[in-house]
């Protein structure tokens, strides 16, 4: 059986994460017990019990969120890995899917997250925005309306394509509340403003560029065992150099969900789509992709039990 990884962006993290696959596997306690050293502080404790008020802060999110996927993987690797063909991750998830595949070591990518979630925090306050979720209207109608935003002042663009008719905005927060408005008039379902700290995926992050070069130069890159997919290309990447190229784009460019998850399904007919970690986000989005396709999560320890008998 092929499998695809596929690892969650923020958002998906809450209380009690891991906990009970750290309980009932040590190499997810192990995973813990490192991610706790290179950070220099207690990352476990705050996944496992919070407050959800601190764990959802940008820079903590993301280096739970990647702590617990590693951990998940760890469990699972020595079953899985032969049958894996491809990865990726939902904006921060990309990061956690390169270290799956062996380009990051576990340390090198959790300093690495946690500085890109300090330096994005950080253009949130340099540079304040906002973010809307927009349900129930195409890609085309979305970018028409961020466009008409933009073209009254203000910036605004389409920063996640999660489902063909999914997609959340991102930008200065008049420009977001302007583009809302004309996304409703134009018949969407909802438009929801998220609670987030900065206008992510947007030209409003281009502040958080320069620090985040200097942290992918510094972290040490290893050729992929298998190809990720990335958010900006929406492409396998198997380049070190393109990789980090790519994570550094990936700051101010759309997250590309639905062609990614489309490539994925067209280079790998078939195979089954493997979350890993906290809830059930992408393989929701995956199945409104593409709805043929097979999916499973691995986030707990009753995951673990009702995924590795799947694996033949």
């Amino acid at each position: 059986m092929d499998i695809i990884l596929l690892f969650p962006g923020q958002g998906s993290q809450k209380p009690g994460m891991g906990k009970d696959l750290a309980e009932a596997f040590p190499a997810a306690r192990d995973v813990f017990a490192e991610a706790d050293r290179a950070l220099g502080g207690s990352l476990s404790t705050l996944c496992f019990e919070g407050p959800e008020s601190e764990l959802t802060s940008t820079q903590n999110a993301q280096p739970a969120l990647l702590a617990h996927g590693a951990a998940a993987w760890a469990v699972i690797r020595d079953r899985v890995a032969p049958h894996v063909r491809a990865a990726a991750g939902h904006s921060l998830g990309e990061f956690t899917a390169y270290h799956a595949a062996g380009t990051l070591g576990l340390a090198d990518a959790l300093r690495l997250v946690r500085r890109r979630g300090e330096l994005m925090y950080q253009s949130g306050v340099e540079r304040p925005g906002a973010m809307a979720a927009i349900l129930g209207l195409d890609e085309q109608a979305v970018e028409a309306a961020c466009a008409t935003a933009r073209g009254e002042g203000g910036a605004v663009v389409p920063a996640n394509y999660n489902t063909p008719e999914q997609l959340v905005i991102s930008g200065e927060v008049a420009a977001v509340e302007r583009a809302m408005a004309l996304c409703k008039e134009a018949g969407a379902k909802r438009a929801l403003r998220l609670n987030v700290s900065g206008a992510f995926h947007s030209p409003l992050m281009e502040v958080a560029s320069d620090g985040l070069r200097q942290a992918l130069a510094a972290a040490r890159f290893a050729p992929p065992a298998f190809p990720v997919y990335s958010n900006v290309s929406t492409r396998g990447v198997c380049d070190t150099e393109e990789a980090s190229a790519l994570l550094l784009r990936q700051l101010t460019s759309p997250v590309r969900w639905t062609e990614l998850v489309r490539h994925l399904a067209s280079d790998y007919p078939g195979a089954l789509f493997v979350e890993l970690g906290p809830g059930t986000v992408l393989t929701n989005l995956v199945r409104r992709i593409v709805p043929e396709a097979q999916t499973a999560s691995c986030g707990t320890a009753a995951d673990v039990d009702q995924l590795l008998p799947r694996i033949a």
